[in-house]
């Protein structure tokens, strides 16, 4: 319950500072969280598959 408690804080303080920041900014911001995470899915997947083999 308290890992619920602290992750909804954490993304009200996200959300907080992303409202103050300009909009291309945020989106930009956006665009570089979602390639990182991307590449780290691939990553995962592919060290996956060679520790199965």
């Amino acid at each position: 319950m308290i890992v619920l408690v602290v992750a909804l804080l954490l993304l009200g303080v996200v959300l907080g500072a992303v409202v103050q920041i300009p909009l291309p900014l945020s989106l930009a911001l956006a665009a570089v969280i979602g390639c990182w995470l991307l590449v780290f899915a691939v990553r995962e997947r592919t060290g996956a598959q060679r520790r199965s083999r």
